[in-house]
């Protein structure tokens, strides 16, 4: 199913986004060495409760999960990747930490994720691999516009991180977004310009550039939902959810420094 919003709609995803964009931020602020994932869990759940808002992922039961989710973010530390179940662990010095976070309020849904470093240590290696998927993400949204096709968006995103030297996975990308998280169509992080689905405004999508350092397989953790790099190396994740205007793409989740 691919949905095209109206303009009532279109203003409740940039609320629903400007929350799930604030909620990111201010975990990350909180997020130091000595924080248990199940704290983030926690307050993110909290967050999401004030502000009237509702998880996406409590009751999420894909086809690639193991039964409901039951917690209310991703949170995914060095080797994992995607859909890290929040668990026992305590947050140490130069841990790489991808949060992802799908919130629904007022019918719409925003998805976005950041990758940050704890504490004072900066190892090299991860600072690279988080700037290669922000500049690939905003390559990606530079990319799409009425007119535009998902391979356009596609290829930008794989382009850049290509060039970075990264082995990229298509099994697990960006998708649409609108009255429910994951819709059509499929964004991989690598494709054709010129192909696919061609975009309009009023259409929302979720990009999201993730990669590993030396490898493009994944393995599934033992709680059957993280995913894990084959190779036990570091991974990034960067995500927007971006609107199609009739003037180009909107990003919805953007921090609210970032305007000023």
């Amino acid at each position: 199913m691919i949905e095209i919003l109206n303009p009532t709609d279109l203003s409740r995803a940039r609320d629903t986004g400007a929350l799930v964009a604030d909620i990111l931020q201010t975990l990350k602020s909180r997020s130091a060495v000595g924080t248990n994932l199940l704290d983030i869990d926690r307050w993110t759940g909290a967050m999401i409760a004030e502000a009237g808002a509702s998880s996406c992922y409590v009751d999420y039961e894909p086809s690639f999960g193991r039964g409901p989710f039951g917690h209310y973010i991703c949170t995914s530390v060095n080797d994992a990747v995607l859909h890290g179940l929040p668990y026992d662990y305590t947050l140490a010095d130069g841990d790489l930490v991808s949060l992802d976070l799908a919130v629904s309020r007022g019918g719409v849904v925003a998805d976005s994720a950041i990758s940050f470093i704890v504490g004072d240590s900066a190892p090299h290696e991860s600072v690279t691999m988080i700037s290669a998927t922000e500049r690939a993400l905003h390559a990606g949204i530079a990319a799409a516009g009425p007119g535009a096709r998902i391979g356009d968006i596609s290829h930008a995103i794989g382009s850049v991180l290509s060039e970075a030297g990264y082995p990229i996975n298509t099994e697990f990308g960006g998708h649409g977004v609108g009255s429910t998280m994951h819709q059509d169509p499929h964004v991989p992080n690598a494709g054709r310009p010129g192909r696919g689905y061609r975009l309009r405004p009023g259409l929302l999508l979720a990009l999201e550039p993730w990669i590993m350092a030396d490898t493009a397989e994944f393995v599934t953790d033992a709680d059957g939902w993280t995913l894990r790099s084959a190779t036990g190396c570091r991974t990034a994740h960067s995500e927007h959810t971006i609107a199609i205007t009739r003037d180009g793409a909107e990003i919805l989740t953007l921090p609210e420094q970032a305007h000023s």
